[in-house]
């Protein structure tokens, strides 16, 4: 069988978050869930019937492709 050529990576449910991670906190996740149709979270979100899971390694790509302060 051929392997995936993509990096092994976690996905986090969205609830447990913060057991792995103390940023960002529940609530503002839920925001970033919320309006991933919007902000480009989508890329790290996976839903999985009525659970949502996080890419932790797509999250993290995610935050250092938003800029930020300069």
């Amino acid at each position: 069988m051929p392997h995936s050529t993509t990096a092994k990576t976690e996905l986090i449910p969205a609830t447990n978050w913060n057991e792995h991670h103390p940023w960002p906190p529940i609530g503002g996740l839920r925001h970033l869930i919320f309006f991933a149709d919007t902000n480009g979270f989508n890329k790290v979100i996976r839903r999985i019937g009525r659970r949502v899971l996080i890419d932790e390694a797509a999250f993290f790509d995610w935050v250092n492709s938003q800029g930020g302060a300069k």
